[in-house]
């Protein structure tokens, strides 16, 4: 399992919209990330900065991203209206709003002996 945290930052012009979007985040981009082997993908608001967090389960994570996400219409589609609410980091790669955040600590379930 990898842990994957991303920031991006909200454009304040479209923060209801944005809000609005993800109080109902369609099915099918939920489907997509599903089959992608995503889990407990949550984003965290903090005045116009985006925070988000997620799971991958899978064994292919650049093979599950370009093979089922991005290649899916509706996930495609959702993407029309996100992404001009985000404005893109400087670091961040070509095409995306996020930016990938380096994980410094991890508390195991287990303690260290």
């Amino acid at each position: 399992m990898q842990r994957i945290a991303q920031v991006a930052r909200l454009r304040p012009e479209l923060r209801e919209e944005y809000l609005a979007l993800h109080r109902e985040v369609w099915p099918g981009v939920e489907a997509a990330l599903r089959a992608a082997h995503i889990r407990k993908y949550s984003i965290y608001l903090h005045g116009d900065l985006l925070f988000a967090y997620y799971e991958y389960h899978g064994a292919d994570f650049a093979a599950d991203l370009e093979g089922i996400i991005k290649a899916d219409p509706e996930t495609q589609r959702w993407w029309t209206f996100t992404d001009p609410c985000q404005v893109p980091w400087p670091d961040s790669a070509d095409g995306s709003r996020w930016s990938d955040l380096p994980e410094i600590w991890h508390l195991s379930d287990e303690p260290r002996v």
